[in-house]
């Protein structure tokens, strides 16, 4: 098993607290054949692949059938070198593709990886979840090992899956086996490939967690055992949780940055010099995502349910919130120094997806950015070619400038740098705002 020391910042004590890590060790060869995976989304469709091998036949199952039609032709968000290695796989058989519910009763194995997002009011919508596990639960059959992946809160496994096929008359622990294994991908990023990154499992009971240990430890070689699969979901919780606020606080320092007239990138790479203590994040526009800006509120949800509060993560949740009106400010101050209203002016957001090098919209701070300028009279597009069109929350649709030439804005705002797209139009550009605060290509660049 690959050594994964931990991630603490506990004064040098993280090989004693080692020693409270489970690692399970396979005693036994594998036991599930055939594998189905229930939704094919971004975590869903790199699940399924690298769940493939010469003794498991691999079926992805989605109810939806342009996604379906999208993974066969290849139009789907993976580096160039998965979608080559997807389309030998679907063309070899090695990978299988339905969306007929009955898949699931032939399949030894089933991990769940649908979406967990929060509605306008930041409260868990499990609607696809609650559909995906009911469908699970009413063709389960017994010694099936049923993995649920999508980030909840606590409880969720015990209260869609345990407790469904209690009802059902299946013994869990007995019958079936279920466990909650939460995800670890981490898309566009070659430095966390899935085979690399340890994956905890907590079972419903000690058998369900070795028999989803077996299942989950193909796609990894580190796999750590936790008590419940309550353990498991706030595990996945807390991590998110700390980045949410590790970004939270790396705005805020930038902001102190720009009122000592410093740079916060300089700041936060001489602060990570420090081997022990520090894990430091850089900042930019706002956060996007599947992950940081949803899954805190499950949590706050489930506390706010019991009257409980999390002061902390709930100001880093409002600073998140608040960070893409600040661009927008930053805008407003940029025209006026250049003595131009609002009316009239042009503006360009340069790169809308959430992350470089990736086609996810989702929770983008681009998209509050974009309307934000719009609600304030100013003229503005976007350029981003991985993302050739979209849509606002207020259902305006934007279609990317295919060929911008700096003159033509008054002011353009770098919001997401992809690898290997040309932004040397940003040099003529009168005013540029970088909010990623590392794009030093022009040197006349303002930062929020």
């Amino acid at each position: 098993m690959t050594e994964h020391p931990l991630a603490l910042a506990v004064n040098g004590r993280e090989r004693l607290l080692a020693d409270r890590l489970i690692a399970f060790e396979p005693s036994r060869p594998e036991r599930a054949d055939s594998v189905v995976v229930v939704g094919l989304g971004y975590v869903g469709l790199p699940t399924a692949c690298a769940l493939q091998s010469p003794t498991a036949r691999v079926t992805g199952f989605d109810i939806s059938e342009d996604r379906l039609r999208a993974i066969k032709t290849g139009e789907v968000d993976l580096p160039e070198p998965e979608r080559r290695a997807l389309s030998a796989s679907l063309a070899a058989g090695g990978l299988e593709l339905s969306c007929d519910p009955s898949v699931l009763a032939d399949a030894d194995a089933v991990i769940v990886c649908v979406p967990t997002p929060v509605d306008a009011a930041h409260k868990p919508d499990l609607a696809a979840l609650r559909a995906a596990c009911e469908t699970v639960v009413a063709f389960a059959r017994r010694g099936q090992v049923i993995i649920l992946t999508s980030t909840t809160f606590a409880g969720t496994t015990r209260q869609l899956l345990v407790e469904p096929l209690a009802q059902r008359g299946l013994r869990v622990g007995t019958d079936v086996h279920v466990a909650f294994s939460p995800e670890r991908i981490d898309p566009g990023n070659f430095d966390h490939v899935q085979r690399e990154t340890p994956r905890v499992v907590g079972g419903a009971t000690a058998e369900c967690a070795e028999r989803a240990a077996e299942v989950v430890r193909r796609m990894t070689d580190s796999v750590y055992l936790v008590s419940s699969p309550e353990a498991a979901e706030l595990t996945k919780l807390y991590e998110n949780i700390f980045r949410a606020v590790n970004l939270a606080l790396a705005n805020e320092m930038a902001d102190a940055c720009a009122a000592l007239g410093l740079d916060p990138i300089e700041v936060t790479i001489a602060a990570g010099t420090k081997p022990y203590g520090f894990l430091g994040s850089f900042p930019g526009p706002g956060v996007g995502g599947h992950c940081i800006p949803c899954d805190p509120h499950y949590l706050l949800w489930q506390l706010g349910q019991q009257g409980l509060s999390a002061p902390v993560i709930e100001q880093a949740m409002r600073s998140i919130d608040q960070r893409p009106g600040q661009v927008v400010q930053r805008v407003g101050e940029l025209l006026a120094e250049a003595g131009l209203d609002h009316a009239g002016a042009r503006v360009l957001v340069a790169g809308v997806s959430y992350k470089a090098g990736v086609r996810d919209l989702r929770e983008s701070p681009a998209l509050p950015i974009l309307a934000g300028l719009r609600r304030i009279g100013i003229d503005v597009h976007y350029f981003d070619p991985l993302l050739p069109e979209i849509t606002l929350p207020d259902g305006t649709r934007m279609t990317s400038e295919p060929a911008p030439h700096g003159r033509d804005w008054d002011v353009a705002v770098l919001h997401t740098v992809h690898p290997g797209v040309d932004y040397g139009w940003a040099r003529e550009c009168p005013q540029v705002l970088d909010a990623t605060y590392q794009f030093d290509a022009v040197p006349h660049r303002r930062v929020l």
